[in-house]
């Protein structure tokens, strides 16, 4: 399975309707030393600069007692070469030198703790925010966002982020200030052998930025491929039944095997590349200390300086090279958590297409007066979905939506709850342009039950509170009985407390929906939104939600969105939507009497034939049978 057939595939799966253009979001790809500094500031800044710059003064002082060490072995040294030298002298030194090395341990396990303490809280926060900062974007952002791309910059992304923090931060710290510390005292016990150790040093930045410059796009590329992998994974496993039905099980594994195979290539290169650092820079070092060596060695045999100089000088060369190897090992964990980083801050940089204006007020509710002047709407800049829309909605009316497919009659809807903003036209409710209210206000007034009842991995009591902060017990159970869903909560294992699996999978989809209708009754909105709220369930629950929806609707202005005509024959006013524009409007019998649209959408169902709805006849009670 090639990478071209796969989109096909997954037309098939998702349906053409949710194949909307979908562009990832903006990542600048010159931006290497700003990510660090923004993953830094997580760990390092704000309330925990305090503790990150006390960590930092333990390590230094870690560091310079671990520099200490060649120093009082180089003196030892030099005592036992000297003539007549004494033995106290040489225990003194070497009882310094022992005692710099506990008191290093201890500094170091101090530093360690407080900084894995910085890089938990850092990560954390890091997390929450981007967290934080998805719930706040609008809806337009997850239309062009596959939801496992989203998954793969929450788990995988942060996850480098995790490595980097957890381990290249404190020990890129201690890599400088050992560095720096050592060229200070190596300088001023002999600049001439500092200079013989410093000159592999450009050898080693030379290779660190050649390196450095093939890996970051190679990491970076890894990271899209690893989010790809994640996106068809998580499509693959929700449209588990059509795979399984359609005998699909070899395609998904040949799939995932392929795009697996493209994150295998980009990861290789990426690592292979940047893991050469490590042998090239241990190459390098042994280099170092046997020129220091040598050098060291006649300068002494010439009476130059003691011999314990060049002891000291050998120690240092070896404590030089130790930090540059660790940059050196930690550029592939740097270079990937940017990579990372990158990918996590383009989501958080993103904003919300959908404000409350600086002077936005908050909604005030006087009867529920729709009404939609003129509107126009485009998803995409260019491709109008509506087109001049105008209707009227009375208070207390309710108002039935019908059309083909892709007509545009759930975009209206999304209009009116204000998830996207219109180009241009006007929508008020009660007189009051919905632009111009703040969307907290106007969506606690307005109540949406979906044609897929989503339920939350809780207890059913707290999937019903879910609706409204503080509802009490007594009102949830008094609005579970409204909608017909108090008798069958009952008779679960548990009743109320009776855990929900994943999106409510052990319900049934008509359970689902009638606890969906409790939840609304819940909120006790003033405006009622129901998107094909009863289809896909048989005809003796249908009724049942029906019973829940009439009371849930009582004096309420509701909009109703429905395949099957006779689910909305009642409306006081159906909207008829074909194209983007609403092309037919008034109740069903002027409907039909008109003999347009609408009656041949009404006539292909009732005659069981037609593209425009489900086959079926239409019973006493007024419901389809199927």
């Amino acid at each position: 399975m090639t990478a071209a057939t796969r989109p096909q595939v997954n037309i098939t799966l998702k349906g053409k309707l949710e194949q909307r253009k979908r562009t990832p979001v903006t990542e600048r790809k010159d931006d290497t030393a700003l990510i660090l500094r923004r993953l830094v500031g997580y760990m390092a800044g704000g309330e925990r600069r305090p503790r990150f710059i006390r960590a930092l003064a333990i390590r230094m002082a870690a560091v310079a007692l671990l520099i200490a060490i060649p120093f009082f072995t180089g003196q030892a040294i030099n005592v036992v070469s000297a003539p007549g030298g004494e033995v106290n002298m040489l225990f003194l030194w070497a009882g310094l030198a022992l005692l710099a090395g506990v008191a290093f341990l201890i500094l170091s396990v101090i530093a360690e703790r407080v900084f894995a303490d910085l890089a938990t809280q850092g990560l954390a926060n890091l997390q929450q925010d981007l967290f934080a900062r998805m719930q706040s974007l609008s809806l337009s952002f997850f239309d062009r966002q596959p939801i496992g791309e989203l998954m793969s910059r929450i788990t995988n992304d942060t996850e480098t982020v995790s490595l980097f923090y957890e381990s290249a931060v404190s020990q890129m710290i201690r890599a400088i200030f050992q560095i720096g510390m050592i060229l200070i005292v190596m300088v001023i016990i002999n600049w001439q052998l500092t200079l013989v150790a410093l000159l592999i040093v450009p050898i080693m930045l030379f290779l660190t930025t050649v390196i450095q410059r093939v890996s970051t796009p190679a990491f970076t590329k890894m990271q899209e491929e690893l989010g790809k992998v994640t996106g068809f994974q998580e499509e693959t496993i929700s449209a588990q039944k059509v795979i399984i039905s359609s005998r699909r099980q070899q395609w998904a594994i040949d799939s995932n095997d392929d795009l697996a195979g493209g994150v295998f290539d980009v990861a290789t290169k990426a690592f292979f590349t940047s893991l050469l650092q490590f042998p090239l820079t241990q190459t390098l070092t042994m280099l170092q200390i046997v020129s220091v060596l040598v050098v060291g060695s006649l300068m002494a045999l010439h009476g130059n300086i003691p011999f314990g100089v060049v002891i000291s000088f050998v120690g240092y060369a070896s404590l030089l090279s130790s930090p540059l190897s660790d940059i050196a090992n930690l550029t592939a964990t740097t270079l990937n958590a940017v990579a990372g980083g990158r990918r996590v801050f383009a989501i958080m940089d993103e904003q919300p297409t959908v404000v409350d204006a600086p002077d936005a007020k908050d909604f005030e509710f006087k009867g529920g007066h729709v009404e939609f002047e003129n509107v126009d709407f485009s998803y995409v800049p260019g491709r109008k979905i509506l087109k001049h829309n105008s209707f009227e909605a009375l208070p207390g009316q309710t108002i039935g939506i019908c059309g083909p497919t892709g007509a545009g009659k759930s975009t209206i809807i999304n209009l009116l709850t204000r998830y996207y903003d219109i180009d241009s036209g006007v929508i008020r409710i009660d007189g009051q342009d919905i632009s111009k209210l703040t969307q907290e206000s106007l969506r606690k007034q307005i109540g949406v039950v979906l044609q897929e009842a989503f339920l939350f991995s809780d207890t059913v009591m707290n999937n019903l509170k879910y609706a409204r902060e503080g509802a009490t017990e007594e009102e949830v159970i008094a609005a579970a009985k409204q909608a017909n869903a108090h008798d069958f909560i009952m008779n679960l294992p548990q009743g109320y407390d009776t855990m929900m699996t994943e999106r409510g999978a052990n319900l049934s989809q008509g359970q689902r929906q009638m606890i969906t209708i409790a939840r609304a009754m819940v909120a006790d909105p003033k405006i009622l939104v129901l998107d094909e709220a009863t289809s896909n369930v048989d005809t003796r629950t249908e009724k049942l939600i029906q019973g829940g929806l009439q009371r849930l609707m009582a004096g309420k202005t509701s909009f109703m969105i429905a395949h099957r005509l006779s689910t909305i024959r009642n409306a006081d006013k159906i909207l008829v939507v074909n194209g983007g524009e609403i092309v037919e409007q008034g109740t069903h019998d002027e409907l039909m009497a008109l003999k347009g649209f609408y009656y041949k959408l009404y006539m292909s169902q009732f005659k069981g034939k037609g593209p425009a709805g489900e086959a079926g006849e239409v019973d006493a009670s007024g419901f389809v049978s199927t």
